[in-house]
């Protein structure tokens, strides 16, 4: 089994756009894998690009926003874990 390492958690879902805004506890880089998880959601995903205010950025530190496209629906709450 992967360790997983808690990064951040879903602050908002963007139903029509599939966005998450993920608010992080660490830093997130493109290319991690994350693994989103709550009461209803459970997937892994590859982050293949994330944005800072419209912007793209390759790294996110503690403390920021990233919006980042997923895969399936999250919602708020649901944790944010990088597999390593």
């Amino acid at each position: 089994m992967a360790e997983e390492r808690e990064v951040g958690a879903v602050a908002h879902y963007y139903t029509n756009i599939g966005v998450a805004v993920i608010e992080l506890t660490d830093t997130l880089k493109v290319g991690d894998t994350i693994h989103i998880k709550g009461a209803t959601s459970d997937f892994t995903q590859k982050i293949e690009s994330m944005q800072i205010e419209h912007k793209n950025v390759e790294e996110a530190k503690k403390g920021e926003s990233i919006g980042l496209k997923v895969k399936e629906h999250a919602r708020e709450h649901d944790k944010v874990f990088v597999v390593e």
